[in-house]
């Protein structure tokens, strides 16, 4: 039985930027503690990647979680990031209930977004933007009653 996507991985340069970009924009907090790969054996079989070294991180919030990557070994190949046509992963939704106020404190935090405001359209608001590394984070709003809203359980 699947019970749901558990977390997104996220590459990136530079860890601590990146872990603190999302523990002030998202409230996301660490689990656990910092792993190296390289010290654990098991990883290059998990990952398919020989020689795997990398310092790893996984944060939650809510009932969301993200892992964190900065490679170490082997390298990884640089490249823009994708933009929201191309082919792979391009997104992924963040669901606020006051997308005005989260779209201006996200804003001061330094997020970049594709339009001056959130777009709304019937009865839901959305706007796409970019975390530090340029990995787009789509803001949506979608109210109780649509078929699309995400119930929230404590």
């Amino acid at each position: 039985m699947i019970r749901g996507i558990h977390h997104i991985g996220i590459h990136t340069p530079d860890l601590d930027r990146l872990k603190s970009f999302y523990e002030k924009a998202f409230g996301f907090e660490i689990v656990g503690e910092e792993m190296n790969l390289a010290e654990v054996p098991e990883a290059a079989l998990v990952v398919g990647v020989p020689g795997a070294a990398a310092r790893v991180v996984m944060m939650k919030t809510h009932n969301c979680f993200i892992e964190l990557f900065e490679w170490k070994s082997p390298p990884g190949t640089t490249r823009k990031p994708l933009k929201a046509n191309d082919f792979g992963y391009t997104h992924f939704m963040v669901d606020v209930s006051d997308i005005d106020a989260e779209y201006e404190r996200l804003s001061a935090l330094g997020m970049t977004f594709v339009h001056p405001s959130a777009v709304r359209w019937g009865d839901t608001a959305s706007v796409y933007g970019q975390d530090p590394d340029g990995n787009i984070i789509e803001l949506g709003e979608i109210p109780e009653g649509n078929g699309l809203h995400l119930e929230i359980s404590d």
